[in-house]
């Protein structure tokens, strides 16, 4: 669902090795330029669906 809403993100951007969740919510929050508590939201509003 996100990357149909926000059509710059690719399949690699979901990618992460154990233990670097944190990371790649890094990147996604400075590729949608949001900020980590907007890009969690934003997943919270997606699990809905």
């Amino acid at each position: 669902m996100l990357k149909l809403r926000f059509s710059n993100l690719s399949d690699a951007d979901f990618e992460f090795e154990e233990g670097e969740r944190e990371n790649m919510m890094n990147n996604l929050a400075l590729k949608l330029n949001k900020t980590k508590e907007e890009l969690m939201k934003l997943f919270n509003e997606l699990q809905k669906y």
